[in-house]
């Protein structure tokens, strides 16, 4: 019996540590939280419930569908990160502009997001790719492949132990977008502005690095 335990401890720490960078929940909850400036708390406990249950839900199927769904499609785990990369891209470069044309509806200059296109963005672009994105595909699709065993026992340990990695992933998805406006408070206006710009770098740099390897991987250069 204590070996089936410290199979399950053993899957779980992998299966977290190996998430943990690819979600980023820091970086995305800094990245997100320019949406929910307008929101009351119990409006945004109801936003950012709703993200982490699409991204709870995504991982979840592409941990136990996403193989056949690629089949089924005919793609493969590179194209997908190179997709998902050039999205996180875009992305990324839409903060760093300030927001598209088409959502400065003001004379400011600044990015304006009524809750009805909130509602519109809640599964893309905050939770997919934002949240949960290429990288986090790829992940999944490796813990799957690492939890695979012809033992139905150890298959349904293994399962076990991935499904809890992803609840405590989200678990700290929806923990840290409902109080990242705390930490902005303390960094004043001018941090906040800072702090949003180099996410919004770091986010553009991860969708390249994560196209790159893509790329890489359909073949040589």
């Amino acid at each position: 019996m204590s070996a089936y335990y410290h199979s399950l401890l053993h899957l779980l720490f992998i299966g977290v540590i190996a998430l943990f960078p690819v979600v980023n929940p820091i970086g995305s909850a800094l990245m997100v939280n320019r949406y929910f400036k307008d929101l009351s708390r119990p409006e945004k406990k109801k936003t950012v419930m709703k993200i982490t249950l699409y991204a709870f839900i995504l991982c979840t199927v592409t941990l136990f569908a996403g193989h056949w769904i690629l089949e089924l499609f005919g793609l493969t785990i590179p194209v997908i990160q190179v997709a998902g990369g050039i999205m996180i891209c875009k992305t990324g470069w839409d903060f760093l502009s300030g927001g598209k044309p088409s959502d400065q509806n003001t004379g400011g200059g600044n990015a304006v997001i009524s809750k009805e296109d909130l509602q519109e963005k809640l599964f893309f672009p905050i939770t997919f790719p934002i949240t949960t994105g290429a990288g986090t595909m790829a992940v999944l699709f490796t813990l799957s492949a690492h939890g695979a065993n012809d033992n139905f026992s150890n298959y349904l340990l293994n399962t076990a132990a991935l499904m809890l990695s992803v609840t405590i992933i989200c678990a700290m998805v929806y923990f840290l977008y409902m109080n990242t406006d705390t930490l902005l408070k303390y960094a004043g206006s001018n941090g906040e502005a800072i702090i949003n710009r180099i996410v919004a770098f770091l986010t553009f740099c991860v969708g390249l690095q994560i196209a790159f390897t893509g790329i890489k991987a359909l073949g040589p250069l």
